[in-house]
């Protein structure tokens, strides 16, 4: 870090106290938005998202330390293919069922982080553990962007991610229709949060 640079953290930690110690983000869920991509047939890609997620981000500027606890209504998942004129079962009924998130019996999906790894002043990754199908894993997700600042419309302190992932769903035994749909899911968060 250049001196110049240094100086300028500085006076901007002195500045605005928000980011000079550890502080506890609730994430906006209007701005949150998780959501997976999966081969389908290994002839096209199927994207598909999640309505409803809660959680916490606390994160300390300072000491490049914090942590990430976030909850996935799986009931909430979405592909474009709901109810149908016809009464049959969509594509969006057949995720919720025990097939795939069972959604009656696990009605969430968490990530809960372990560690933020750094590297300088940029969030690279974080290591946590995802639970699914009542089964937890430890995952990485790669971090593609993260930033702190004011709100420029509120000027109130923010943060926002955007993370991502691919994990093995009969991992967490989740084993229908493989291999015609995939083994491999990508998983993407983006998030933006606000002091607690």
């Amino acid at each position: 870090m250049t001196f110049a640079r240094s100086l300028f953290t500085i006076a901007f930690l002195g500045a605005n106290t928000a980011w000079a110690a550890s502080q506890t983000y609730v994430l906006d869920p209007q701005h949150s938005f998780p959501h997976f991509s999966i081969s389908h047939l290994d002839m096209s890609t199927i994207h598909g998202r999640f309505d409803k997620m809660s959680g916490k981000v606390v994160y300390d500027a300072a000491a490049r330390t914090g942590a990430i606890d976030v909850k996935i209504a799986t009931a909430s998942v979405t592909t474009g293919d709901g109810a149908r004129s016809d009464g049959s079962r969509s594509r969006d009924d057949h995720l919720r069922s025990a097939d795939f998130f069972n959604a009656a019996e696990f009605p969430e999906m968490h990530y809960k982080s372990s560690k933020l790894n750094f590297n300088g002043d940029r969030l690279e990754s974080v290591d946590g553990t995802l639970t699914l199908l009542g089964v937890s894993k430890p995952v990485r997700m790669q971090v593609t962007h993260f930033k702190c600042g004011p709100n420029p419309f509120s000027k109130k302190a923010m943060c926002g991610a955007d993370a991502e992932a691919t994990v093995k769903r009969t991992d967490f035994g989740m084993r229908f229709g493989v291999p015609a749909i995939a083994d491999e899911v990508k998983l993407q968060i983006n998030l933006e949060a606000y002091p607690e």
